[in-house]
């Protein structure tokens, strides 16, 4: 029986002790007189009864086993503030995700955010988000990173991700041996929806992105998750394949698809389906992003759109594809969870 290992999941309930370090941090950039604010504290009860009444209640009832969770994807929030505001904010909420694995060992492993900053609109070095990715690897025990492609939150002004700006960060990540979720964060422009828009231009994006460079010719073991189902890429998967021709490029399952996964969460069968139907399932990871964008019951089924479980679970799928869409597929991409099954004897 395959162990059900959910993707992408995020901290979106947190204790008030949490929120209320967030907004000291706001004031201070506001207001230089107020005094930098320790790091949140909080009790273990706490934080157990929000796992336990929320992600954890409904992994129970949802028939999942392991969450790979991150920080809320919304407030990870890079445009603001400096080097001091983001690197104590990501340490906050990496130290949150970490506290939770210890309280929930079996049910949840932990990616950690990183501390990417923006200066007059440009994104700055990456020297913080690499220390930060050792601490949360090495320290914490964590089996991943999300990597923001878009720190300044929704006017994307930051190099191609096969521009070298980025391959300091690839280096360690390879060294590591973590694959990267790219996810951006909260959207700062009025024409772009965070979670309707933004996150689907994003993840879109970070394909074409992929496409146009040989970022996999100097990071051959380099992998990457596309969120949200890979944003519009299957829907339009002729075009990127008719691109990549036009372009003269190698074809996209010789090249880029050796090291870019998509994950379920498609909110509807339909979507899930077409998914199946265009990409290898060597290439999906089962996912729900549960407790995150879509919450409510789809009135058409009577179920919870982020159910994405029962959308798998209706494709009939073969057994051993089956096992690699819940288990397989994301023990090959993060090792370091691999490893850490193991030591649990699973």
């Amino acid at each position: 029986m395959s162990l059900i290992i959910d993707c992408h999941g995020h901290q979106t309930l947190v204790p008030q002790a949490h929120l209320d370090f967030r907004e000291t941090q706001k004031a201070r950039l506001k207001d230089s007189s107020v005094p930098r604010p320790s790091l949140p504290e909080y009790e273990d009860a706490e934080l157990h009864e929000i796992i336990a009444n929320n992600q954890y209640k409904l992994q129970q009832e949802r028939g999942a086993d392991i969450t790979i969770f991150s920080p809320r994807a919304s407030r990870m929030e890079p445009h603001i503030g400096d080097s001091e505001t983001s690197v104590d904010w990501a340490h906050a909420c990496n130290n949150m995700i970490k506290r939770t694995v210890d309280l929930f060992p079996k049910n949840f492993v932990g990616v950690c955010q990183l501390p990417q900053q923006v200066k007059d609109g440009k994104p700055v070095g990456l020297e913080d988000a690499i220390e930060e990715l050792e601490r949360c690897v090495n320290e914490l025990g964590f089996v991943g990173c999300n990597l923001n492609p878009d720190p300044s939150g929704g006017h994307f002004s930051a190099p191609s991700l096969t521009d070298r700006y980025w391959y300091p960060l690839y280096e360690k990540m390879v060294e590591l041996r973590v694959p990267a979720m790219i996810h951006v964060s909260g959207s700062c422009n009025d024409c772009l929806h965070a979670t309707g828009s933004y996150y689907m231009a994003a993840d879109t994006n970070a394909f074409m992105n992929l496409m146009t460079g040989d970022l996999f010719a100097d990071f051959p073991e380099l992998n990457f998750i596309i969120p949200h189902g890979g944003g519009a890429v299957p829907y339009h998967w002729g075009r990127y394949r008719g691109l990549a021709d036009m372009m003269k490029r190698p074809s996209l399952d010789a090249y880029i698809m050796k090291n870019v996964y998509f994950d379920t969460c498609v909110y509807h069968q339909p979507g899930i389906d077409l998914l199946f139907d265009v990409i290898d399932p060597k290439n999906i990871l089962f996912a729900s992003e549960m407790i995150g964008a879509v919450r409510g019951i789809d009135p058409q089924t009577g179920f919870y759109f982020d159910d994405t479980k029962r959308y798998v679970e209706n494709l009939g799928l073969a057994p051993e594809v089956r096992h690699n869409i819940f288990e397989g597929n994301a023990r090959r991409i993060y090792p370091r969870l691999d490893e850490l099954l193991k030591r649990q004897g699973r």
